[in-house]
């Protein structure tokens, strides 16, 4: 309340012009920019292949999780978001995906929230995901999100739209308790979709307006492009697609743009993920 969250702190150092944006823009969808980033797959599967050499293995959604990871914790203006006007800065980096427990119509899906520091190795992020994907992929397994559904729809509908309207307000001013926004995966630094997994493109997916998410990813199905090389020939490529959309409140586009081109240069070289890092750069207060 006034100001103060359990989940972030608010940012007191900004200038008049980004203070005053989050008012102009009062909602998250209103303040969406959507753009395709095109991933060339050659160095992501040469590196999946050397660790397969190596027993260890790693896909695709690794990699991209720990890519993202090491970019928050680089660039941790991205870490913010947007609430009742106010720019807070987020204490920890929060990754959502969701996981489906079989690959058929008439089988659940459920959403997973992890927890990074920004320190470390792909191959602590990699056993963090297949420990949380083995855990939630059995039929009947039931997390903390899937029991505050619960406890929501167990009651009249009008009732629910009740609850949600109640916990959005205490949200907004502060006052959502702490379970409740750990059992949240709307409350997060970036929300992931694989829809590669289920042979699918890429979408432009919306930012929620319940929770603090202000950047979404999907990832589309990887297909064979012809590509403009160095050279200036035009050779086919496996690409990649990722559907990026991101709130355009908390921080500028120059910004944005620097940190993508970080994350292109961490994704042609996945080997700098195999060494976590010891320190993390902080944001301004």
């Amino acid at each position: 309340m006034f100001g103060k969250r359990s989940d972030g702190k608010k940012i007191k150092g900004l200038s008049p012009i980004n203070r005053i944006i989050p008012h102009i823009m009062s909602a998250r969808h209103d303040s969406q920019n959507l753009f395709k980033y095109e991933l060339q797959c050659e160095s992501l599967d040469e590196f999946i292949a050397k660790e397969k050499e190596k027993e260890n293995t790693i896909n695709y959604m690794h990699i991209i999780i720990a890519g993202v990871v090491r970019l928050f914790a680089l660039r941790p203006q991205l870490n913010r978001f947007v609430m009742n006007g106010r720019v807070f800065k987020r204490k920890n980096i929060m990754v959502s995906f969701v996981v489906k427990k079989m690959l058929r119509d008439d089988v659940e899906e459920t959403t997973v929230k992890l927890e990074f520091t920004g320190k470390e190795d792909i191959y602590q992020i990699k056993e963090k995901i297949d420990d949380a994907i083995k855990a939630n992929s059995n039929i009947k397994a039931v997390n903390k999100t899937d029991k505050l559904a619960k406890i929501l729809t167990a009651i009249p509908n009008f009732l629910i739209k009740l609850a949600v309207g109640t916990l959005k307000w205490m949200d907004k001013h502060g006052m959502l308790p702490k379970k409740i926004i750990a059992a949240s995966p709307f409350h997060t630094s970036i929300f992931i979709t694989n829809l590669k997994s289920i042979k699918t493109d890429y979408i432009y997916h919306h930012l929620y307006d319940f929770g603090t998410t202000g950047i979404f990813i999907s990832m589309g199905k990887e297909k064979m492009q012809a590509v403009v090389d160095k050279e200036g020939n035009i050779v086919p490529k496996k690409v990649m697609t990722l559907g990026v959309v991101t709130d355009e409140r908390f921080c500028d586009g120059l910004y944005f743009g620097n940190s993508l081109r970080l994350l292109k240069r961490i994704y042609e070289n996945p080997n700098v993920l195999k060494e976590g890092l010891e320190h993390i750069v902080e944001d301004i207060k």
